[in-house]
């Protein structure tokens, strides 16, 4: 197989993925014209069917549009409806919000660690392969990944599809004293998320660099988890960031159809933009707790209120390890400093008008936007999930690794098939939860 010529790379279906999907590259003597990440998945009308249920649904419903991170859906829901009805949720029950997020947090990056990324850096088909020749780094993720889910399990009800946060609050919020085995397992937890780090910043990393913009949240005093300011880090445009109100958010992401996909893409002021971890550390890193700061450091990321900002996305599973640590802090923080609130919900009277609210799902930033009649009726809904904004920096990802690849000689469908997993992986998108998922076939024009 030479350069000569035009091929295209077909990956037919996505295997063991949430969704449904293909990939296609388009290589013409040597260069890469196009890349298509192709969604065929079906609709599945959860914006349609969120119209005409109460005000109390929407944190129940969306949380089923995701298995991995239902608390994202819950939280993003219950702030639009709050701001909608003019409540506002603060003092130990939004706390509590941000302990369950923990939760996710912990054990959505540790389940990505550990079974869907580090089996590429480590020479491995997949998770079943890396616990024979890792089993006791395998063993410590599984810990680690538990220890989230104890979270979940302790504030939500259950480690999927939570059944105890509810629209101002919770159902029922524990005493003091429930949290103490739960904390005896996060100190534990904490030596394994600094493991986990120490792990990852030894694997091998290809250079590699993102040109998209960064978007996340951002907030005053804290690394923003679950609520804060849509702020954007420009690619090329220097150190600077810009910001806007949430309300503001679908004027500047703007999501259309693109020819190659079922699913919406998004790009944000007309630009390519890529959230999630690699953003959230690049726009807040700074605001990590100086433990936690210093740790990545010592990984190899540098430090972002120096200007230092890590654009390498195979260098994401750092990021993510980083993330992993300060949830484990933050959650034993919160848990040290807890008082029982008087009550475990404040009243959220409905109203007619347009709420906004967005979270930091471990993918990236998720909008959702209600409209409430005066009976509390949603009368339209829509969301905004990370994924369909990350899709463009994706495809470029994709087209450049390829292409870069190719300049250094010509290269086997086995090869650049493991090339192209490998960075669509770095994105952690919820279209791609296996570690071995394309089937690649070539034709020749």
């Amino acid at each position: 197989m030479t350069h000569r010529g035009s091929r295209v790379l077909h990956v037919g279906a996505l295997a063991r993925v949430e969704g449904e999907g293909a990939l296609r590259l388009l290589i013409s003597d040597g260069t890469v014209t196009r890349a298509e990440l192709d969604i065929y998945e079906p609709p599945r009308f959860f914006e349609a069917f969120l119209r005409g249920r109460r005000h109390t649904e929407p944190p129940d419903i969306t949380s089923r549009v995701c298995g991995i991170c239902p608390v994202a859906y819950q939280m993003s829901a219950c702030h639009a409806i709050e701001d909608v009805c003019g409540v506002t949720v603060d003092g130990q029950l939004a706390a509590l919000r941000r302990l369950l997020y923990c939760g996710e947090w912990i054990e959505s990056q540790t389940l990505h660690i550990y079974l869907l990324h580090a089996p590429d850096f480590l020479g491995c088909d997949n998770a079943i392969e890396l616990s024979r020749t890792h089993r006791a780094d395998v063993e410590r993720g599984l810990r680690l990944k538990q220890a989230g889910n104890s979270i979940m399990e302790f504030l939500g009800g259950r480690a999927i599809h939570p059944v105890n946060v509810r629209v101002g609050g919770f159902h029922r919020t524990p005493a003091r004293t429930e949290f103490r085995p739960l904390a005896e397992r996060l100190r534990h937890a904490r030596d394994d998320a600094l493991a986990t780090l120490a792990w990852v910043a030894g694997f091998d990393f290809p250079e590699a660099e993102c040109d998209a913009d960064f978007f996340a949240l951002s907030a005053p005093d804290t690394y923003a988890i679950e609520t804060g300011t849509p702020t954007v880090l420009p690619h090329g445009g220097g150190h600077g960031t810009r910001t806007f109100p949430v309300a503001d958010f679908t004027s500047h992401v703007v999501e259309e159809q693109v020819p190659h996909s079922t699913a919406l893409q998004a790009r944000l002021d007309g630009r390519r933009h890529l959230t999630g971890a690699l953003a959230r550390y690049a726009i807040s890193g700074h605001r990590l707790p100086p433990a936690v700061r210093e740790a990545a450091r010592a990984a190899g990321l540098g430090d972002p209120d120096a200007g230092e900002i890590c654009r390498n996305p195979f260098r994401s599973v750092v990021v993510r390890a980083v993330e992993v640590l300060y949830a484990v802090d933050e959650a034993l923080r919160l848990i040290d400093v807890y008082e029982r609130p008087p009550r475990a919900a404040v009243d959220v009277p409905p109203r007619a008008g347009t709420g906004h609210g967005a979270t930091e799902a471990p993918r990236g930033t998720l909008y959702h936007r209600y409209i409430l009649d005066a009976q509390g009726l949603v009368t339209d809904a829509r969301l905004i999930p990370p994924t369909s904004q990350n899709q463009g920096a994706i495809e470029e990802d994709l087209r450049r690794v390829v292409q870069d690849r190719l300049r250094h000689g010509d290269a086997t469908d086995s090869e650049l098939t493991h090339l192209c997993e490998r960075a669509i992986r770095n994105h952690d998108p919820c279209i791609s939860c296996s570690a071995h998922f394309l089937d690649l076939t070539v034709e020749r024009a």
